[in-house]
C-alpha cells in the first residue's frame, strides 16, 4: 500500500534528497522545506521504495498538506 509524504506546513522546497526507485528506510529524511528561514526536514514514516517525487527542488509557494514524495 502506498504511501504519501506531505508538506508538514506552507513553505518553499529548498532540497530534495530522494528520487523514483530509490530505497528508504523509516526516519530517512526525503525532502528539506524553507519556512520562515528555517529548514524543516520531512521523513519517511515508513521503509520502502521511492514511487514518485511530485515537488521539484526550489519550487516556492507550496501549501500544506501537499503530497510531495509516494512510497510503496
Amino acid at each position: 500500500m502506498a504511501t504519501d509524504v506531505k508538506t508538514q506546513t506552507a513553505g518553499n522546497m529548498w532540497k530534495v534528497l530522494v528520487k523514483p526507485g530509490d530505497a528508504v528506510a523509516a526516519g530517512d529524511t526525503l525532502f528539506i522545506m524553507e519556512v520562515m528561514k528555517m529548514e524543516v526536514p520531512h521523513e519517511a514514516p515508513v521503509a520502502g521504495t521511492v514511487a514518485s517525487v511530485h515537488v521539484a527542488e526550489g519550487a516556492e509557494g507550496l501549501d500544506a498538506d501537499q503530497t510531495v514524495v509516494v512510497i510503496d
